[in-house]
């Protein structure tokens, strides 16, 4: 135990179901996440957005809980949250409640999944409903840009689509389709249990055990490798529409969920432009008055991975914050100072020990890395690992993703001028 941090617990049932918990003991609630092997890296071109759509049909109704109605209010009832996400290689449905309310809302989660109605009246209607998900993405300048660079980075494949799919493959997916699907994917052998809170492993395995012996593993679909681009040069994407803001993101190709970089990363992505004393905000922000908001964020897949830098500017000063977003990579080649990086680190790991008082968070963190990586990192783990980073480690490793070839750049907003935008990418 590290700083009250609980220790985690893991089951494999007959059906080849993983079962993960920890038990915290000082919290009054319970969540519970059903992470699956679901998203966009899994279909088609012409099945984009069937994991989404797929996502958003239990809670239309299941055999206990009929109704769309009957299943809120089974959660919200008892004062719980309960919702759902899709991304490239993860589809998660969570909850979290009181602890005296945790087997019914297990109960729920487990009927939604297993024995969801799919009514095709349901379907059609909710059809609608993502059709306007995906419009409302695509009028707002700065979801669409973060379309955009996904774009950029990893054209005409799996990995750069929109996870939701397009209002014409959405209108594409039938009935049949649905639940061919919901088969191969929502199988025991694809799933993960996570829970955590107040409760006893023991007791969530019992519970388990009973309410899934006919859920029979099935074969899954195989996900789809990232492949090169074969571009030998910066990219730059730009989508003219009007606004008052242009809306920037600059990214470079980042690390895997493996890489044993990726802490290196970690601390690297905090002193660059995460949080209020980041290099990136210091800059832009407080110093050139250029941005509002600003900030960089990292990613990791299973084979590969990103760094994004965003920003939102007069359109006017898009040039200068693409300079300035140029001149703060160019500067973390150079070594650090061992003070800004203790400073990174310390902000990293506090960040990490404050998560893990959430039962929700600790859920989360033990479902994705039990699906993704089949594997269970305890806090004390990550902690020596960031500890063992210097600050040649991330000039070293600034250096070694931080290519000018590698560039792409997005920009949505009234703003033109592709030529010279990709004149100023340069490293």
């Amino acid at each position: 135990m590290l700083n009250g941090v609980t220790m985690f617990q893991r089951t494999v049932l007959g059906n080849q179901l993983r079962v993960v918990t920890s038990m915290m003991a000082h919290t009054q609630s319970v969540s519970i996440a059903i992470f699956v092997g679901a998203g966009s890296r899994y279909e088609s071109p012409e099945l984009a957005g069937v994991s989404h759509f797929i996502e958003h049909l239990p809670f239309k109704g299941s055999e206990k809980w009929p109704t769309a109605r009957d299943v809120s209010e089974a959660i919200e009832g008892a004062g719980g949250m309960m919702n759902a996400s899709t991304d490239r290689e993860v589809t998660v449905f969570w909850c979290k409640v009181a602890r005296p309310h945790f087997r019914t809302a297990l109960d729920v989660l487990l009927d939604m999944l297993m024995n969801p109605l799919l009514d095709p009246e349901e379907v059609e209607k909710e059809r609608e409903v993502i059709q306007e998900e995906l419009r409302m993405t695509y009028d707002n300048p700065s979801y669409r840009v973060d379309l955009l660079i996904d774009e950029a980075m990893w054209p005409d494949q799996a990995m750069g689509r929109d996870v939701g799919g397009t209002p014409d493959t959405v209108a594409a997916i039938g009935q049949d389709t649905i639940r061919e699907y919901m088969t191969r994917q929502y199988n025991p052998a694809n799933a993960v249990v996570a829970v955590a809170g107040n409760i006893q492993h023991d007791e969530v395995v019992s519970l388990l055990q009973n309410a899934t012996h006919n859920w029979k593993p099935q074969d899954s679909l195989d996900w789809e490798p990232v492949s090169e681009n074969g571009s030998t040069g910066p990219v730059v994407r730009i989508e003219r529409r009007r606004s008052d803001q242009s809306h920037l993101c600059l990214a470079l190709p980042g690390l895997s969920l493996d890489d044993p970089d990726r802490y290196a990363l970690s601390l690297l992505n905090v002193m660059l432009g995460d949080g209020m004393s980041s290099r990136l905000f210091l800059n832009l922000r407080e110093m050139q008055s250029l941005a509002y908001d600003v900030s960089s964020s990292i990613s990791h897949f299973r084979d590969c991975g990103s760094m994004v830098v965003y920003c939102g500017v007069e359109p006017r000063k898009t040039n200068d914050a693409v300079r300035a977003v140029m001149q703060q990579l160019d500067g973390m080649r150079e070594q650090a100072e061992e003070r800004e990086l203790n400073k990174a680190r310390e902000y990293a790991l506090g960040r990490l020990l404050l998560r893990m008082e959430d039962s929700r968070a600790v859920a989360s963190w033990m479902g994705s890395q039990q699906l993704l990586q089949d594997q269970l990192c305890s806090v004390e783990e990550i902690v020596e690992r960031l500890n063992a980073v210097t600050p040649a480690d991330v000039s070293n490793l600034a250096t070694r993703l931080f290519q000018q070839e590698q560039l792409r750049l997005a920009v949505v907003g009234p703003q033109g001028g592709q030529k010279t935008l990709t004149g100023l990418l340069k490293l």
